[in-house]
């Protein structure tokens, strides 16, 4: 189930989802733009999966991860010569956690996640890695 709702932020009508995934409460997408574009909507989508399954990948591995753990992913569209093309930028924060073990989750994440799966090799995909 996904759940809408509109809002104020800075002036600015926004708009807030909650998603839910199998085995989470919900997740929330918030203070897109009123209007989001699809590739937005996309990465929302995305970020709400790659974010249920990092921590089910960590409970497989017996990793704690603390409760202020969050997935983002900031989409792009560029071109490659006549054609349109997608790239993401993730950006993991996993506080107080060592790096290398965060980099192992995202990897196999990656690996697991359903949208991951879909876009391998079509897209550019990069991930900054916050411990801090």
């Amino acid at each position: 189930m996904n759940h809408a709702t509109n809002s104020q932020r800075g002036g600015q009508r926004t708009l807030d989802l909650k998603l839910s995934a199998s085995g989470v409460e919900s997740l929330e997408f918030i203070a897109t733009e009123l209007h989001p574009r699809a590739e937005q909507l996309f990465a929302g989508a995305w970020s709400a999966c790659y974010a249920t399954v990092f921590g089910k990948v960590a409970a497989l591995k017996k990793i704690t991860l603390p409760p202020d753990y969050s997935v983002d992913i900031q989409p792009s569209i560029g071109s490659a010569g006549k054609a349109y093309c997608l790239a993401a930028e993730f950006t993991v924060r996993v506080p107080g956690m060592a790096t290398e073990v965060v980099e192992e989750l995202v990897q196999l994440a990656h690996q697991t996640c359903p949208y991951s799966k879909s876009v391998h090799g079509n897209i550019e995909v990069k991930t900054d890695i916050v411990t801090a």
